[in-house]
């Protein structure tokens, strides 16, 4: 496959806004199951060589060790436990209601007791109606189901590489089923005092100073696909400060900017790999100059933070 493959919005929407669903399910049996992280580091799914996973889990609850995994290939959600067993049903033809109901049966047909606390979509249009209720997203095209998961890998890639450039707290390349997008984050051990009003997903999220860079496929505020960066909190005059390539620009999101390089902008440049770094890069710059981070210190050329063993081989 091409690198970065054309992926118009309003080809898959209808697969993306189900696909969204059934990950919400599943993440939200994630954050029930498993060990709370800071900045909610427990929460998002991985990637795979197949699809995208939750990770092991379970245990500390009583529950037996288990993952629930994606697969994007065969097109199956598999719930495996620790000793072997496993429980799968395909995704195409499936509502989030039929979803969310196969789920539940396959884990307790596996010994799993999870409860959702909250069994509704979580910062969506829908957010009222239970993913039982929910006969409306049914629409699944393995085609485009497969290409989404094979962009995200690409992307992922790009991420990690960039991820090898900075020695400071990072979070792993991960995908948050909240927004659907992949993100990796760079932190500055300064606290962010916020009002007392925040909510607490948005207090942990984002208790200290952070740089964050990512990628998601559109949605009803921007309706394409896009690599993003933004800066949290926002130094002043932010975007001023130019990005890389031409392509990329500032906007306004929310009362604050982010830096955004559209995705087909990206894959048309000669060297679409370089292209992102670029931008990242180029929006890491303005927001940690501006914020005054002490840039140079938290380099890490090529991946090494030891001055010493680039010379030295293994």
């Amino acid at each position: 496959m091409e690198l970065f493959p054309p992926m118009p919005l309003g080809e898959w929407r209808d697969t993306k806004e189900t696909l969204h669903r059934f990950t919400q399910v599943v993440g939200k049996i994630r954050l029930a199951a498993s060990v709370r992280r800071n900045h909610w580091w427990n929460v998002p799914f991985h990637l795979t060589g197949r699809g995208i996973t939750t990770r092991p889990m379970g245990q500390v609850d009583g529950n037996p060790i288990f993952t629930i995994d994606f697969d994007f290939v065969d097109h199956r959600l598999v719930v495996a436990t620790a000793d072997g067993r496993t429980e799968s049903f395909p995704l195409p033809g499936r509502s989030v209601a039929s979803f969310h109901r196969r789920t539940l049966e396959a884990l307790d047909s596996l010994g799993v007791r999870v409860e959702i606390r909250n069994p509704r979509p979580y910062r969506l249009a829908d957010s009222d109606r239970p993913f039982a209720e929910d006969f409306e997203h049914a629409t699944y095209d393995p085609v485009w189901a497969n290409r989404h998961w094979q962009v995200l890998g690409q992307v992922g890639l790009v991420l990690e590489e960039f991820a090898a450039r900075f020695s400071g707290k990072v979070s792993p390349v991960h995908l948050f089923w909240h927004s659907f997008d992949l993100a990796h984050t760079r932190f500055h051990e300064r606290a962010v005092e916020q009002p007392a009003r925040v909510d607490p997903v948005t207090r942990e999220a984002y208790s200290r100073e952070l740089i964050s860079f990512g990628f998601w496929f559109g949605d009803a505020t921007l309706g394409e696909p896009a690599f993003y960066s933004y800066a949290t909190p926002e130094p002043a005059h932010l975007a001023e400060d130019p990005l890389t390539p031409a392509s990329a620009r500032w906007i306004v999101l929310n009362d604050s900017h982010l830096a955004v390089l559209p995705y087909d902008a990206a894959r048309t440049e000669a060297d679409p790999r370089a292209t992102v770094l670029a931008f990242y890069e180029s929006a890491y710059q303005a927001g940690a100059l501006r914020a005054g981070w002490d840039v140079g210190r938290l380099a890490c050329p090529g991946g090494i933070t030891d001055p010493l063993l680039p010379s030295r081989p293994l």
